[in-house]
């Protein structure tokens, strides 16, 4: 079973620490990472919206963690370097491909969202890890028979249809539309979860819409 915390997921901060090693999105302010952050051996990058990338915390773990390494697609590594995070600690990955780090194996599966971003596959001792969230679908990706499946799972297409409605009434700025264009709805990650999951596969909403938020 593959041991994981979730620090914080939604449109506030993303963080999930899996078996104290591998930190997936890191957009929470470094106190948050307290209980974890001196085992950290691997952080995986998603995109560059500030829930899911803290330049802050970031610096702050390659300068405490001069050995983490800090994987990413060719969009991030710019902005991890603006950050302060060394060069050296770097590692641009391309999208598809399989990645080893000895603790595990990644794969980094470009996603359709407002910004580059990507999901991520990892195949541990534990078993097999997916995680992605900010997407519109996941066309093309498939992950059969993992073990965990840590997904966006951000609205239901009724309660968000309703609430446009709602605000198109009152004249209010309707945000709700660019959740449908940016992000996955519960009835579409369903359909994708159960053609990819085995009998012994478990999965976890992530990433869940709450009203009033900043959608990013």
């Amino acid at each position: 079973m593959i041991g994981y915390n979730i620090i914080a997921t939604g449109s506030k901060g993303n963080a999930v620490v899996i078996e104290h090693e591998i930190l997936i999105d890191c957009g929470v302010p470094f106190k948050a990472l307290a209980a974890e952050w001196k085992t950290l051996k691997l952080v995986l990058l998603t995109h560059i919206h500030c829930d899911h990338f803290q330049p802050s915390t970031l610096r702050l773990l390659a300068s405490n963690r001069p050995t983490l390494r800090f994987a990413c697609c060719d969009w991030l590594c710019k902005p991890l370097v603006d950050a302060g995070v060394p060069i050296s600690q770097i590692d641009v990955l391309t999208p598809g491909t399989m990645y080893g780090y000895g603790i595990c194996n990644v794969i980094p599966n470009m996603v359709k969202h407002n910004v580059p971003n990507c999901g991520w596959k990892v195949w541990l001792p534990a078993g097999k890890l997916f995680y992605c969230t900010d997407m519109n679908n996941l066309n093309g990706i498939a992950a059969p028979n993992y073990d965990l499946y840590m997904v966006e799972a951000n609205y239901e297409d009724e309660e968000i249809q309703a609430k446009i409605a709602e605000k198109k009434l009152t004249g209010e700025y309707i945000y709700e539309k660019r959740v449908l264009r940016d992000h996955m709805s519960v009835a579409k990650i369903n359909d994708w979860l159960y053609a990819n999951m085995g009998s012994n596969s478990a999965y976890i909403y992530m990433h869940c819409h709450q009203d009033k938020e900043d959608i990013t």
